[in-house]
């Protein structure tokens, strides 16, 4: 299939560089399968829109202050991303910037850390991984706490807003990209799980109230998130992997199938979680069916005609042009069927006259 069938153009000036005012005011596009129609609400009415019974689903992964900035031996400048523990605690697989030299003895921030390269992995698209080994710690502290100590967040890299003279958007960025649900004590993620920003406790709590639960499962999100696909067909894209985690008591509820309580996945990255685990328990995966909690990598493309097993309902953003996610939804919005394709290119079409905002700090979509 050619993946230029996913691609749009979208005005620059609808690229959200900043999160709503309030998390909840995100304006909220509301599609009807079933009648075919689209709607416009605003994020905080979500509770009248779902039908009680619904069951939510939710990625709690919360986002690592990832970036790291040190000093080669040298004197020149490296930027250190984390992207996933290696199997000797002070070791980390990373994205480091400029890759070749700082792979090239070591490097750190005096005081923190002294770290250098003992690995690489080469990656499709002609960079490569690093495993980097973090020595010189502070006695009782781990990577984890060096990130959390000088580290900054991740963002993605479309988000280039300019900084006027006095303003700081670090403490914004700290608070509202994070969902208000994340496990903050046990970051794991690489990019946020951006569908979740707009919600609140008091909407969590509303929605609690009207017969709405919700159940937490957590996908360790990757930069392969936002990874375009840049072969012609969309078959040939080598596509990420992400570990995740379903506790016993979710992975009841992701089984019960009831026409009168749908699924509903908060997000691409649940949908992905949950999707992964539908269709290991229905080839009979010995790794998904032994009882108890779940942990597995999700390496499924979805994208249509393929048929969804995991859920029911999904809330998501709007996404970049050619990407997996748009595959994804589109495969959602007509399971089994190629009609998706076009149907969410209107429906995006529609967004953007209405000036949505688009990607992470964006506004939202609800599909019933």
């Amino acid at each position: 299939m050619d993946a230029a069938l996913f691609d749009y153009v979208l005005p620059e000036r609808l690229i959200a560089q900043t999160p709503a005012a309030r998390r909840d005011a995100s304006k909220l596009l509301v599609v009807d399968r079933a009648a075919g129609t689209v709607r416009h609400h605003i994020f905080e009415e979500l509770p009248e829109l779902l039908p009680a019974g619904t069951r939510m689903f939710r990625n709690n992964a919360a986002v690592l202050q990832a970036r790291l900035t040190g000093e080669r031996e040298s004197g020149g400048k490296v930027e250190c991303l984390l992207l996933r523990p290696g199997e000797v605690p002070t070791q980390w697989w990373c994205l480091l910037k400029p890759g070749k030299k700082a792979a090239r003895g070591y490097f750190g921030v005096p005081g923190v850390f002294r770290a250098h390269v003992i690995g690489k992995e080469d990656c499709a698209d002609g960079g490569g991984e690093y495993l980097v080994d973090f020595e010189n710690l502070v006695p009782g502290e781990n990577v984890l706490d060096i990130a959390q100590k000088i580290g900054s967040l991740p963002l993605p890299p479309y988000i280039t807003r300019s900084r006027p003279a006095g303003v700081d958007f670090s403490a914004l960025d700290k608070e509202r990209y994070q969902t208000v649900y994340a496990e903050r004590e046990h970051p794991v993620a690489a990019a946020a799980p951006t569908a979740g920003l707009h919600f609140t406790d008091a909407l969590l709590e509303k929605l609690r109230s009207r017969g709405i639960p919700q159940y937490d499962l957590t996908l360790h999100i990757g930069l392969g998130t936002f990874q375009p696909i840049k072969s012609r067909r969309i078959e040939d894209h080598p596509m990420h992997r992400e570990f995740y985690t379903i506790p016993a008591g979710t992975r009841a509820e992701l089984e019960k199938i009831d026409p009168a309580s749908p699924r509903l996945a908060v997000g691409t990255t649940s949908l992905r979680t949950m999707e992964d685990f539908a269709r290991r328990s229905r080839a009979g995966d010995p790794l998904v069916t032994a009882p108890g909690d779940v942990a597995a990598t999700a390496g499924l493309f979805v994208f249509p005609p393929q048929k969804i097993y995991g859920a029911e309902f999904l809330i998501t953003n709007f996404h970049l042009p050619k990407s997996t996610l748009m595959c994804l939804v589109s495969a959602f919005l007509t399971p089994g069927e190629l009609r998706g394709i076009e149907w969410l290119k209107e429906i995006y079409a529609e967004a953007i006259r209405k000036d949505y905002r688009f990607y992470s700090y964006g506004d939202a979509m609800l599909i019933l």
